[in-house]
């Protein structure tokens, strides 16, 4: 099993808003970290936001601009797959059991190491599920971080069936050298906070399609409850596209509980690619 002091190199597949910023709390952990994605394209973008999130950091004196080059240093960004072998292997890619599946196969295919440690980033799918069939699943750990990663202090630690204990805490304590505060979960339909925090978007979608208040207005109201983000900002900041998956999955995943159901609404935005802050436009034009 792989202990945290033996963890020195980190590779994050998916360069996109969460696996840049998973890549950016590597390095500044003081990880030789490798960001890949399919493209050198996608791979050069992750790093520009890593970039851009060093110098608002520095702009606000939370780091040094010598923290800041030597993080940028630590990373190698590429979209050659055969770079990709390290102690610790972190997925975000898109949220599809089968695309994960596929990855993490080739992966065990291209690390001969049974110490290495796969982590999935995925929100709502079985661990148990995505570990089924790839050579020593007990090395497979959810790690799922909050949107902003480079920010969001909670990460979930999550266990499916197969999942060595040794691995899950070796996870757990790397994240906490990441400057994260993980908890501990077994495997479960959202795990924790998914499956609470879903009717934060759900029954605000149910009230919207009922046409109760504006997005504005229930953005507004909940805000003024104490929530920091209303839940139409907070989905158009995650993605409609990723937001809506996670909803599909759950539904599925609790055999078509009506609570968990889809909305018609966010399909249609989505299906008319308005995916929120990414595409320019959501719920709120950008």
């Amino acid at each position: 099993m792989k202990k945290l002091e033996n963890i020195k190199k980190i590779a994050i597949v998916g360069a996109g808003t969460m696996g840049s910023g998973i890549a950016q709390l590597s390095a500044q952990a003081g990880y030789e970290t490798v960001l890949f994605d399919l493209t050198n394209e996608l791979a050069q973008g992750g790093f520009g936001i890593i970039k851009n999130n060093l110098s608002g950091a520095v702009e606000r004196n939370k780091i040094s601009e010598e923290e800041k080059s030597k993080a940028l240093s630590r990373i190698t960004v590429t979209n050659d797959f055969n770079e990709l072998v390290a102690d610790v292997v972190i997925e975000a890619i898109i949220e599809r059991l089968e695309t994960k599946s596929e990855l993490f196969s080739k992966l065990a295919v291209l690390i001969d190491d049974d110490e290495a440690i796969f982590c999935t980033n995925t929100s709502s799918i079985s661990i148990t599920r995505i570990a089924h069939g790839i050579p020593y699943p007990e090395r497979m750990v959810g790690m799922h971080f909050f949107n902003p990663a480079h920010l969001m202090k909670l990460v979930e630690i999550v266990s499916g069936e197969a999942t060595a204990k040794e691995n899950a805490q070796t996870i757990y304590d790397l994240a906490k050298k990441f400057g994260k505060e993980p908890v501990m979960a077994n495997d479960a339909p959202g795990f924790i906070v998914n499956r609470v925090g879903k009717m934060f978007h759900t029954e605000s979608l149910k009230i919207l399609e009922e046409n109760m208040a504006s997005v504005e207005t229930i953005d507004a109201l909940l805000e003024l409850s104490g929530f920091k983000m209303g839940p139409f900002k907070l989905i158009d900041l995650i993605g409609l596209d990723v937001n809506l998956s996670v909803t599909k999955s759950l539904f599925e995943q609790f055999q078509h509980e009506p609570r968990f159901a889809p909305s018609r609404i966010q399909q249609l935005l989505v299906d008319s690619g308005f995916l929120g802050k990414k595409s320019g436009r959501g719920f709120y034009q950008y």
